[in-house]
């Protein structure tokens, strides 16, 4: 392992298997999630892209999605029963997460929030998932990112 963030320790407590891998993050380079796939040399459906955002400006929740695929907002917040759901700043998700910008993993967030991963995550073999470090990502597969979060799976997709 290269190096231990809180989101490499949490899974290797839960025994759950992975691998660590580094790219160049550039924060001005536009889409994280494209620029980690392109820079690691995997396609954009294997590297999912980790938001928090907030359901009726009350819940937090993290979703878990592919790098290249819209996210319905309405979609993630009736899974929670609420009507509406919007992006959490940056530095209250850090706040709350533990990690910043760029950095943000569904793995050991410093307050357990719930995690949804899209459905159309699950049928890869193997995902890449930030790590908790911006340019740091862990392979992983979606079953063990579920088990490991209790995360909700759903269609979270835009039309």
């Amino acid at each position: 392992m290269t190096r231990e963030t809180a989101a490499t320790a949490f899974l290797a407590a839960k025994n759950i298997p992975f691998s660590v891998h580094d790219y160049e993050y550039a924060p001005n380079g536009g889409l994280i999630g494209m620029q980690a796939a392109e820079a690691i040399g995997v396609a954009p459906e294997d590297v999912l892209k980790t938001l928090v955002v907030e359901v009726d400006k009350k819940q937090p929740v993290c979703v878990v999605a592919p790098a290249h695929q819209r996210m319905n907002l309405k979609k993630v917040a009736a899974l929670f029963d609420g009507r509406n759901a919007r992006m959490m700043n940056p530095e209250k998700a850090q706040e709350l997460t533990g990690f910043q910008s760029g950095g943000t993993s569904p793995f050991g967030s410093k307050t357990p929030i719930p995690v949804v991963i899209s459905q159309d995550a699950m049928p890869r073999e193997h995902v890449y998932i930030n790590a908790g470090g911006q340019g740091f990502v862990v392979r992983i597969t979606p079953a063990d990112a579920q088990r490991a979060t209790d995360a909700k799976v759903a269609d979270i997709a835009a039309d």
